[in-house]
């Protein structure tokens, strides 16, 4: 590399254009960074040259290293400026000083170089988070009376510390669970008295945030300063920001809760109105809610399912009289029958007769015991709760449907008990309750948020339309799990629409009939007809080689267009791009950070770091992954382990992938296997030589003898000289 030109000269900076080319080398080796700056001083006669250092020109100002350096783009503007040391050193004194001006100056400056790690290394080892958290604890009380006669001054000055220490700490060089108490009320109290100030407000609520799921101690001491009566007033606020980082603390406390902690929370929760307060403030609001938003709705939806586990994983215990009891409920409300006082053995067996008949009408599969339906986990208990809320809550509907089905012939009866232990079981599946949220969704859905009890409403909702679809169904005992997975369709297809309400969940399925799910499905299925005869089995094994070429090509220019990938931070506050791609002729991959997503393809000039594909070892998958094994609150899940790759090459080099989707995922996966001359085993690849393997076994059995096929589509025919044939339906 080498500096071809100088721009600019102000003070003691010097502006300068940097080239990457091959005459940038000092023969074979790359010319170090410290005799390029030496060089530049020598050129403009400064002393000293060790306490000069390079940095971007552009806003983000951060400093050139040899680690950093071949992410320099062609023709970007540097500046010789002070050393990231001495600068550090610098900034360590003027936050010290004892003018407010020059105070407030230097901690603005602050907050915008720690966003440099080079430069936040340089400040913390001086101790310069110490320094900051002091700061926060007593340099507030020293201004007290400044504070009243200078507000906007003190406001200013302490949203500049905050956001140096938020910077500071994201770089991840200091641990989390080494502030005092004092600091952690400091912080809590700024959620209270701040809440006009949006800047103070917000990174205290980040602060709060990091502290939680960064530190276990930290949790409890937050826990015990911070209420949700405090965090509240902030949802009804029109800041989405604000209710985003109020939401992100809400969800980080609900998820480092320990167990027995969680329940009482979701009842303060629920004492405090939340759901209905984010409904209105945040869901219906007359705005659009972004990612952020949409992520951290995702994951309060997730948590407050996960409160149903603990109830899912309960196997009932066939002797605790206060469980049979809802059982006895269940029966009463259905049949209306009080028991009768009589305790001669007579009539104890002409009772035990008429339960068990009425068990059966109930659908349980034991019919002396229904206890023992209950014993399987999943659903446990959760399946009794479910049905005993719709007994009570849905009474009309619940008589409906059981003596509906107790009056039909045996075989055709749609079984109650058992269909709601195993709708319950689905829901469980689909809504991934005892999961952890992942880092990457934002698959929230508003009507979860309209109703306190929405997961039972959910389930009353599914269970009529469990009987309603086994009727046109006109199902037997035998087709229940048929009847279980056109259910289970008509549910996803529903909730794809993300349906605003239940009632409109509700009325999304009524479209969704028996009938309807089969000409879906027959649309489908349209040209997928299954050769299953020899000569066709053979015609497949012959041309499935040149399929497999075919869909590697493809694999391999998509690779060749690239994909950009989003780096995952601690906080996901603001989302980071990098790109990758393969050279034209197979040999390279290209990749480089980005500061933004990309709207299109990014050339190759503009990614400085390179990988042979020549040095790539392995490529694996899943928990193998060197970053799935760091351990973190959100990193072991489920989503985020089935998109996650990574290149190994050298002896401890690593290229480490989370894919947007599956679908990116599919074809990195087997692009790279091809490109390591192994087989492409992805999901997409099966499904891939299907559909071509169809399509051209299709095309190989038309009745094409004698007809010429045209190498281009037919000319469009002229315009009719009238149109007096069409019929004016008006």
């Amino acid at each position: 590399m080498k500096l071809i030109s100088c721009v600019e000269e102000s003070h003691s900076l010097v502006q300068l254009a940097w080239s990457s080319s091959t005459c940038a080398h000092t023969g074979k080796k790359k010319k170090p960074l410290s005799s390029i700056i030496k060089e530049v001083c020598d050129g403009w006669s400064l002393a000293n040259h060790d306490q000069f250092a390079l940095q971007h020109a552009d806003s983000s100002n951060f400093y050139i290293t040899e680690k950093n350096r071949n992410e320099i783009k062609n023709g970007a503007i540097l500046r010789l400026t002070t050393s990231p040391a001495q600068n550090a050193h610098q900034l360590h004194e003027r936050i010290q000083s004892s003018s407010m001006d020059a105070k407030l100056e230097a901690l603005k400056d602050l907050a915008n170089y720690s966003r440099d790690v080079t430069f936040a290394q340089e400040f913390i080892n001086l101790d310069g988070i110490s320094l900051l958290t002091q700061m926060v604890e007593s340099g507030t009380e020293r201004y007290q009376k400044l504070q009243k006669i200078m507000k906007p001054c003190f406001g200013d000055m302490l949203s500049f510390t905050l956001t140096a220490f938020v910077e500071l700490m994201d770089h991840g060089i200091v641990s989390w669970d080494t502030f005092s108490v004092a600091f952690i009320k400091k912080i809590a109290s700024y959620v209270n008295k701040f809440a006009s100030d949006i800047s103070i407000l917000q990174r205290s609520l980040a602060i709060l945030e990091s502290m939680v799921l960064n530190s276990h101690d930290l949790y409890q001491k937050v826990a015990q300063e911070i209420t949700i009566g405090q965090l509240i007033p902030h949802l009804q606020g029109t800041d989405q920001e604000i209710q985003t980082y109020t939401i992100a603390v809400i969800n980080a406390l609900f998820l480092k809760a320990p167990d027995d902690k969680r329940q009482e929370m979701a009842n303060i929760l629920a004492q405090k109105q939340l759901r209905s307060i984010i409904l209105t403030h945040v869901i219906r609001a007359q705005r659009a809610i972004n990612n952020e938003m949409a992520h951290q709705l995702y994951v309060l939806q997730v948590l407050t399912f996960n409160l149903l586990e603990d109830r899912m994983m309960t196997k009932m215990d066939p002797q605790d009289q206060a469980q049979r009891d809802i059982i006895f409920e269940l029966r009463r409300i259905a049949f209306d029958a009080e028991l009768e006082p009589n305790n001669s053995s007579g009539s104890i067996e002409k009772r035990k007769s008429m339960y068990t008949r009425d068990y059966k009408k109930l659908g349980f599969i034991n019919h002396v015991n229904p206890a023992m339906d209950f014993t399987q986990t999943p659903p446990g208990m959760l399946a009794l709760d479910n049905m005993l809320y719709f007994a009570k809550h849905h009474q009309d509907a619940y008589i409906r449907i059981v003596l509906e089905n107790s009056s039909r012939e045996d075989k055709h009866e749609c079984p109650f008990g058992r269909s709601s232990i195993e709708l319950t079981k689905m829901l469980c599946e689909i809504l991934k309750v005892g999961e952890l949220p992942s880092e990457t969704c934002n698959d929230f859905h508003p009507m979860f948020f309209t109703h306190d009890r929405s997961f039972e409403e959910f389930f009353c909702i599914c269970i009529q339309l469990l009987n309603k679809t086994w009727k046109e169904m006109r199902a037997t005992s035998e087709d229940f799990n048929k009847v279980m997975q056109v259910v289970k369709e008509q549910i996803m297809r529903a909730l794809t629409t993300k349906p605003s309400s239940l009632d409109q969940f509700k009325s999304k399925l009524q479209n969704l009939s028996y009938t309807e799910i089969l000409k879906i499905r027959q649309s489908e299925r349209m040209n997928q007809e299954d050769f299953q005869s020899r000569p066709i089995l053979e015609l497949k094994e012959k041309i499935q080689p040149e399929i497999l070429e075919l869909i590697k090509q493809q694999r391999l220019n998509r690779l060749v267009e690239g994909t950009c990938f989003r780096k995952l931070n601690s906080r996901r506050r603001q989302d980071k791009f990098w790109y990758c791609r393969l050279s034209p002729n197979h040999k390279v991959l290209h990749y480089g950070d980005l500061e933004e997503s990309p709207q299109g393809e990014v050339p190759h000039d503009s990614l400085q770091d390179k990988l042979p594909v020549a040095d790539i070892k392995a490529v694996v998958t899943g928990k193998d992954c060197p970053h799935m094994k760091e351990k973190g609150a959100l990193k072991q899940n489920k989503e985020v382990l089935e998109l996650a790759f990574s290149i190994l090459y050298d002896s401890s080099g690593q290229l480490n992938f989370i894919a947007p989707d599956k679908h990116e995922y599919c074809v990195w996966t087997d692009g790279l296997n091809a490109l390591l001359g192994k087989d492409m085993l992805s999901d997409l690849t099966r499904n891939d030589l299907d559909t071509l393997l169809s399509m051209e076994i299709k095309l190989r059995l038309l009745d094409l003898e004698n007809i010429q096929i045209p190498d281009a589509p037919p000319p469009i025919p002229k315009e009719p000289s009238n149109y007096d044939f069409v019929y004016d339906c008006n």
